[in-house]
């Protein structure tokens, strides 16, 4: 068992072993326009690409937190611990300063970072309209995020790699030990229970939530079945003539993403176990030398 999140385990390996340069914070230049509230695997890489389709050019997705270079996940950490860890006063409040630095190039924003903080991004932007995509078939949804999400944690060779290239480390540290058990409230801090557990009533618990925090007439419950034509009418954009809409990351979507993102490190571990090795090598050669 690894010691809490909050202990000073974690907060040695944040702050001195695994800490690196911070990336240059983002400046706004254009409104937050649309935030897309759904869960995970709730189509929100469909939405993604039809929110672009529609002049949205840069929507930001779950998945970019970890493509960025350089990296903003230590940035999202730091997020999710003044979340889950602020103040026990809970007088914490969120605003544009605390995401712009993250996503202000971005006009829209769908999937990890918008329901992980959808409560957050709601009153730090109280103009942006907001969608709440969903499925239809709840126990569709959930085997979904069982056989996703839940794998994630189960990925040793990232994990390996996690231990010994740093980019590596932030990236399966804000999502494996903060954003998913913390939004599947697994207070474990294991995926795996928390879906398998939580899954359902998190879903019903977080669609309540948003209807409670955002008027009807900025609000608009979607599902990728419902297509073009009431999303393009809540965002008074025209439906785009003989276009199918986009049906993009199924299961065999989300293994590419996870090979990607091990190739992307594979190169960075070898590289740092090569110095590792030199550098034992050069002591070696110095002791006999003596």
């Amino acid at each position: 068992m690894f010691p809490s999140l909050n202990s000073y385990y974690w907060h040695f390996l944040e702050n001195y072993l695994f800490r690196g340069p911070s990336p240059p914070p983002r400046v706004r230049t254009k409104p937050l326009e649309v935030i897309c509230v759904g869960l995970p695997r709730s189509g929100t890489e469909s939405l993604q690409h039809a929110l672009i389709r529609l002049g949205y050019d840069h929507t930001f997705h779950g998945w970019d937190i970890v493509y960025e270079e350089p990296s903003y996940c230590r940035e999202w950490v730091k997020l999710c611990r003044k979340k889950w860890f602020g103040p026990f006063s809970g007088t914490q409040t969120f605003t544009p300063a605390d995401f712009d630095p993250l996503i202000g190039h971005s006009v829209a924003v769908t999937d990890a970072a918008a329901s992980v903080f959808a409560a957050e991004l709601i009153t730090a932007y109280p103009d942006a309209k907001v969608i709440l995509n969903y499925r239809k078939d709840v126990e569709a949804w959930h085997r979904s995020v069982t056989t996703t999400l839940v794998r994630a944690q189960h990925q040793w060779l990232l994990f390996f790699m996690s231990c010994l290239h740093s980019d590596c480390f932030w990236a399966w540290h804000v999502f494996v030990r903060f954003m998913w058990p913390g939004l599947f409230r697994a207070l474990d801090g294991n995926i795996e229970t928390g879906v398998c557990r939580n899954g359902r009533w998190v879903a019903r618990e977080h669609h309540a939530m948003i209807r409670g925090l955002v008027p009807p007439r900025k609000l608009l419950e979607w599902t990728v079945e419902d297509g073009w034509a009431p999303l393009c009418k809540f965002l008074d954009k025209p439906v785009p003539e003989n276009e199918p809409f986009p049906h993009v990351n199924a299961a065999a979507g989300w293994e590419g993403h996870e090979k990607r993102l091990a190739k992307k490190y594979i190169l960075g571990v070898l590289r740092n176990l090569s110095v590792v090795l030199l550098v034992i090598f050069a002591v070696l050669v110095g002791f006999r030398r003596m």
